[in-house]
């Protein structure tokens, strides 16, 4: 990124790299569908240890979540970013050297952590550089980039497991790319990791946040190289008012202002992972054998699920600054309910494995267009810059306890009611959640993150 860019094509260089802490975020946490019927025969893992195992990257999620905020208000958003990247290196080689289903555990948690800092520090920090009219698109790009990642763990799980049927290395290789290819599958992710740290090493730090430390000089410089002197001058000056009126105190958040805000970003992420989004997008493959495909038709069925993930993605982030939040989640939890419902009923009925793959076609790209970057985009603006990383962490701490709670229960889910009355489940949450969002969600469509933070 050279130091001659500026403007719009600057901004758009450092959002992404940002993004690509999305792209590690949804990777590391999908990979895993690969190899979880290699894993669960070599460890002969029961129901519940097999939820421990795949919800234990989510448990690190939460762990990292949950300190995340603190660090970032405390050292700054790059630094954290690049803690995370490093802790994904650490995960995959540790992944890929696993002997046993507990280092399995222990590896993918240290992985977690990493998505825990990514997941919330990336979205905010992409928040804090856009300027309002872009910001919505812009954070959606960060989860664009999440889909990207699940569409390529299929598609890099695919490729593997064709080679460990097709070839033979005679070496070390056998292991990991013919006997247990799990651990190349879980493994690969070190390598977008490493890129993640290299172009970190290019971008600024937020601006907004060098304003809480006294370095208005070098935020200023940062926004003049984004929107230009006179564009810059503004915003620093509405920057630098808004951080005077906050006390900065975490306590700030429980006070009746932004006692909304809190209550939202809490709420909304949680409900968003109960419509089972983790549940299809680690358990895809092994879904899609229980309906009739076999092993390398089922996990080419799930990349065509990643696949539609994220051109729908791509629709939200045309059309999020344009629809507004509001209208697009309830679209979302209500076509999701939809969804949802039709997912149950086709498994209770055994309707086939090809209408199967439409309903679930159906429900993805109902999710990418609408709850997937509309929650993000919600919680990365409505908190005040002087306590958004640790009011992030809060509201990115309830988005994985509601995926490490599905992840977890999945499988005895599914082995005592059945596939299909767990969707109908899934699919009955969602309801209430419309009626969540028509009440209390604000709509912040075009506003700066100053005039967001002055609504409360």
């Amino acid at each position: 990124m050279s130091m001659q860019l500026t403007g719009s094509v600057y901004l758009f260089l450092i959002c992404l790299t940002a993004a690509l802490g999305g792209f590690l975020f949804g990777f590391d946490t999908a990979v895993i569908s690969g190899g979880i019927n290699f894993l669960r025969v070599q460890f002969q893992l029961s129901a519940a240890m097999e939820g421990w195992l795949m919800s234990s990257a989510l448990l690190g999620c939460m762990a990292g979540a949950a300190v995340a905020g603190w660090l970032a208000d405390r050292y700054g958003r790059k630094a954290v970013l690049y803690l995370s990247a490093w802790l994904f290196i650490i995960s995959a080689i540790y992944c890929a050297m696993a002997d046993s289903a507990f280092h399995l555990i222990l590896a993918r948690i240290i992985g977690g952590v990493g998505v825990g800092f990514a997941a919330m520090v990336a979205p905010m920090f992409i928040s804090e550089m856009a300027p309002a009219h872009l910001r919505g698109r812009l954070v959606s790009l960060y989860q664009l980039s999440i889909t990207l990642g699940i569409l390529c763990s299929y598609l890099s799980n695919t490729w593997l497991l064709n080679i460990s049927t097709t070839s033979q290395f005679g070496n070390w290789m056998d292991l990991y790319f013919v006997k247990e290819v799990w651990r190349a599958m879980l493994g690969s992710n070190m390598v977008p990791a490493f890129l993640f740290f290299l172009l970190l090493l290019l971008v600024p730090e937020s601006p907004r946040w060098l304003y809480t430390q006294n370095k208005g000089a070098e935020g200023l410089a940062i926004l003049s190289r984004i929107n230009g002197s006179a564009q810059a001058a503004s915003e620093a000056a509405a920057i630098s008012t808004s951080i005077k009126e906050e006390s900065g105190s975490f306590k700030e958040l429980f006070s009746s202002r932004y006692g909304m805000a809190l209550i939202i970003g809490l709420v909304l992420p949680f409900l968003s992972q109960l419509a089972g989004i983790t549940t299809v997008m680690y358990y895809a493959p092994a879904i899609f054998e229980k309906a009739g495909f076999k092993t390398d038709s089922a996990m080419g069925t799930a990349s065509i699920i990643g696949f539609f993930n994220m051109i729908f993605t791509l629709v939200a982030i045309w059309k999020i600054d344009k629809w507004g939040r509001k209208p697009l989640l309830v679209a979302g939890f209500s076509g999701l309910s939809l969804a949802l419902f039709m997912i149950g009923w086709l498994f209770i009925a055994n309707q086939g494995p090809y209408a199967l793959v439409g309903s679930f076609v159906f429900y993805i790209a109902v999710f990418a267009a609408t709850l997937g970057p509309g929650v993000w985009v919600v919680i990365a603006e409505i908190y005040p810059t002087a306590i958004r990383g640790r009011a992030m962490s809060l509201a990115t701490l309830s988005l994985f306890f509601g995926s490490t709670f599905v992840t977890q229960t999945y499988p005895l889910l599914r082995d005592s009611i059945g596939i299909g009355a767990t969707f109908l489940l899934y699919g009955i949450i969602m309801v209430p959640s419309v009626f969540f969002v028509v009440k209390y969600i604000p709509e912040n469509k075009g506003k700066s993150l100053e005039e967001i933070e002055q609504g409360w």
